[in-house]
């Protein structure tokens, strides 16, 4: 059996007075795809640059292919390129930005085909695109053209941090389907941070969560903060911004968070007038996203400026004809908020 892509053992790295990571293990496989949430400080661009092998552990080891890795491996490093949430071009046309490590590689033989082909899968056409200078792109444009200058190495390794943060929706699901085809073409394995949660469901394998410098569980769902307040009948209510409301069963307290699993979330076309669950709210669809390894599709709600993710099947979205833009009701028990 080969060995996995990455296997870190007992990885340490301290951050001052911020933080100390503390990774004991961590596998990740060739062609998988793992997402790496977490709240602002965690470390989670710490462990990136780790397993890009910008920096080095203070202590542990990370095997890459089965060999000890770090910044002077320069086979490791050759099959790891790293995408940041704001990239910057060089000051050159597009062509020769997307060019510039073929160039590096001395691999430019035929790079015109693979500029042309790397482009394309971005969504950028490359008779329009390609002559064109770096200061006359877009937001979203520039972020498209970073990321063809990653896909045309055609990397063992894709590594992202935060790479729809500053890119309009539209851009953020080109972006996923040039990753999800380098996957498929070349076993590409993708390692992901992202706060966009509903698009980072479509594109990983797997979750997990990253609090003050360890990794946990990623327990799925949506995050519903306080402040809260007491009903009559001892339940916790939050009022929306609209008058619509919020209950659940009491919770730790009134300044407390919780989750609402997205698979508890029922959509429907019209109020319920027979359903027990006392959580009954209009909103609108604004996403709707195949969600990776499953048969479900992930569809973001937005109810009074708060945004929540419902898991669906296919067929039911199918029958329900839900499309974004579609006004809908959002139905869930107040027992289904779990306190945090």
């Amino acid at each position: 059996m080969s060995a996995p892509l990455y296997r870190v053992e007992n990885l340490k790295y301290s951050y001052g007075m911020y933080f100390d990571l503390d990774v004991p293990e961590l596998t990740i496989q060739h062609g998988e795809s793992l997402g790496i949430v977490g709240p602002n400080g965690s470390g989670k661009s710490t462990l990136l640059n780790l397993l890009a092998f910008i920096d080095a552990p203070d202590e542990g080891t990370i095997y890459f292919e089965g060999v000890p890795a770090g910044p002077d491996s320069l086979e490791a490093r050759r099959g790891v390129t790293m995408l940041l949430q704001v990239s910057y071009l060089l000051k050159r046309t597009v062509f020769e930005n997307v060019a510039y490590g073929l160039r590096l590689r001395n691999e430019m033989h035929n790079a015109d085909e693979r500029v042309r082909e790397a482009l394309s899968w971005v969504g950028l056409a490359p008779d329009k695109f390609a002559h064109r200078m770096w200061h006359q792109l877009s937001g979203g444009e520039a972020q498209r053209v970073a990321l063809a200058s990653r896909l045309v190495l055609r990397p063992k390794v894709l590594v992202l941090d935060e790479p729809t943060a500053s890119v309009d929706r539209h851009s953020s699901y080109l972006i996923k389907d040039a990753i999800d085809r380098s996957r498929r073409m070349f076993n590409t394995s993708l390692i992901i941070v992202s706060h966009d949660y509903l698009w980072l469901h479509t594109v990983a394998d797997k979750l997990v969560r990253m609090e003050e410098g360890r990794l946990m569980e990623y327990v799925a769902g949506n995050v519903i903060h306080g402040p809260w307040e007491e009903t009559e009948d001892r339940l916790f209510s939050k009022r929306l911004p609209d008058g619509q409301v919020i209950l659940s069963a009491r919770g730790t307290s009134l300044e407390s968070s919780a989750i609402l699993n997205p698979s508890n979330i029922i959509i429907a076309l019209e109020p319920p007038q027979r359903e027990s669950a006392l959580n009954i709210l209009k909103g609108k669809i604004l996403n709707m996203s195949d969600e990776a390894s499953t048969d479900n599709i992930l569809t973001e709600v937005v109810v009074a400026q708060i945004h929540l993710n419902a898991r669906i099947t296919k067929h039911s979205a199918i029958q329900l004809q839900l499309v974004p833009g579609r006004e809908v009701w959002i139905v869930f028990k107040a027992t289904s908020l779990q306190w945090i």
